[in-house]
């Protein structure tokens, strides 16, 4: 699946919008990708998960298991793993969720054997920071991280992330703005909190 593949594929859900939205990591932007309305429809998810589990296997990555962060995470994860289950028959799917306290935590039936390898995946990266709490709350059980993969990279840097290999269907880099920094003609526009 090439790159301007990836993109189309979220302008036909109807998943690439433009306007201007407060994002999870504080700040604005003029473009939002929704990844959770073009997830939805099994041939595109199936689609994504072939080209996320295509890029693994050229990386020549084998993981035990795939998690992703939730809620988003959650079905990508099991897609990817799904996809990998052909050459990896005994691969998990599996994801992390908020533990209330600002980090991630797996439920108890995720069961981690002290160095099992891992792949973390997630829809779109602008900052990084939920893919990293899910990566820390497995390793916290003994997982070793050996790979991120995501649908789209939207990071200007690699903050965080920095250090874990991250393999992407695509970058791309829409301009954002702290809440300080928001230029006269974006701020016209009505905020939306995604």
């Amino acid at each position: 699946m090439s790159q301007l593949d990836v993109l189309e594929l979220y302008k036909q859900a109807g998943a690439f919008h433009e306007g201007r939205f407060l994002l999870a990591s504080g700040r604005q932007s003029p473009f939002f990708l929704q990844s959770t309305t073009l997830l939805q429809h099994p041939k595109a998810m199936m689609q994504v998960g072939a080209a996320m589990a295509q890029k693994v296997m050229e990386a020549g990555l084998k993981p035990d298991f795939v998690v992703g962060p939730a809620m988003g995470g959650v079905t990508l994860a099991y897609e990817v793993a799904r996809q990998l289950s052909d050459a990896m028959p005994d691969i998990r799917g599996i994801f992390a969720e908020k533990d209330g306290m600002g980090g991630m935590k797996l439920r108890e039936a995720f069961s981690i054997r002290p160095g099992e390898t891992f792949i973390a995946t997630e829809d779109v990266l602008t900052t990084g920071g939920s893919l990293l709490r899910a990566v820390k709350a497995v390793e916290a059980h003994g997982g070793r991280c050996i790979g991120l993969c995501t649908i789209i990279d939207r990071r200007q840097e690699t903050g965080p992330l920095a250090g874990y290999p991250l393999l992407s269907l695509k970058e791309l880099h829409f301009d954002t703005y702290a809440p300080h920094e928001v230029p006269d003609w974006l701020a016209e526009r009505p905020l939306q909190e995604i």
